[in-house]
């Protein structure tokens, strides 16, 4: 169905914001209000448990158990909002559960927009996590709080970790709402076991970035293949897109939306 300007502009589906490995929504930093700006829609942010506000709960070690936390929030503000659907934006390993959801309750999910997510069987374990970045991941568990979370930094972004406001914010948010490190092992587990075995019953678009350190462009440029979806790439931000270029991000975002 074709929709016109006018009718897609009074869609007010929300935008739900999901984020990745041992991160909570407050890691979207300027991103939601750039994105705000861009659309009518409302814009949402829930953690998944073990992360963020729900830091002290268990981490499933599955991604549909993921998911579900997420879920089970969205369920309770989809009742008080009376929203039968939702446009799902999603990071990393969150893009792992918008995934998972988009096919297990498909009449729940508008779109979903994946920004450097991977999934096996697509690219092997070494793209998924770039081996060159094996033993500075180890190390992380071996570093201070402060100090990981600085390291964190520069390995998912090119430009932000060098910002003295984000590094101390995102130290002071590992000080409120610490994921311990059994979490984040079970949520590791739970993003290496995922796989996708069938395309998405929703529009979709990929995103990713040629810079990225963490995970290999090349999953992404898999992922779009796979799933038959639009695919663009940032020519120079790290892993954390909404970090080093927030309004290009929003900007793709906004675009398909709407």
């Amino acid at each position: 169905m074709v929709l016109t300007i006018e009718q897609s502009l009074s869609d007010h589906t929300p935008l739900l914001l999901l984020r990745g490995l041992t991160r909570e929504q407050r890691h979207w930093g300027e991103f939601v209000p750039i994105l705000a700006e861009k659309l009518p829609n409302p814009l949402l942010c829930f953690d998944f448990a073990g992360a963020g506000e729900l830091y002290q709960e268990r981490s499933p070690t599955t991604i549909s158990g993921l998911r579900q936390s997420v879920r089970s929030q969205w369920q309770q503000h989809k009742s008080a909002q009376k929203t039968a659907r939702v446009h799902l934006v999603a990071l990393s390993l969150g893009g792992m559960l918008a995934i998972d959801w988009a096919l297990a309750y498909p009449d729940e999910v508008a779109s979903v927009t994946l920004i450097n997510s991977s999934a096996r069987p697509l690219a092997p374990f070494y793209q998924r996590l770039r081996w060159q970045q094996y033993l500075a991941i180890a190390s992380l568990f071996w570093l201070s709080a402060a100090s990981r979370e600085q390291r964190i930094l520069q390995l998912t972004s090119t430009r932000a970790y060098q910002n003295p406001a984000i590094v101390a914010n995102w130290q002071r948010w590992q000080q409120q709402q610490p994921v311990s490190m059994a979490n984040a092992l079970r949520q590791l587990l739970a993003a290496s076991r995922f796989k996708l075995r069938q395309p998405l019953p929703c529009p979709t678009l990929v995103l990713s970035s040629k810079a990225d350190k963490l995970v290999n462009p090349q999953c992404s440029v898999a992922l779009a293949n796979f799933l038959q979806a639009p695919h663009q790439q940032h020519s120079w931000a790290g892993h954390d897109i909404a970090l080093d270029d927030p309004n290009w991000l929003a900007a793709h975002i906004a675009d398909f939306v709407a």
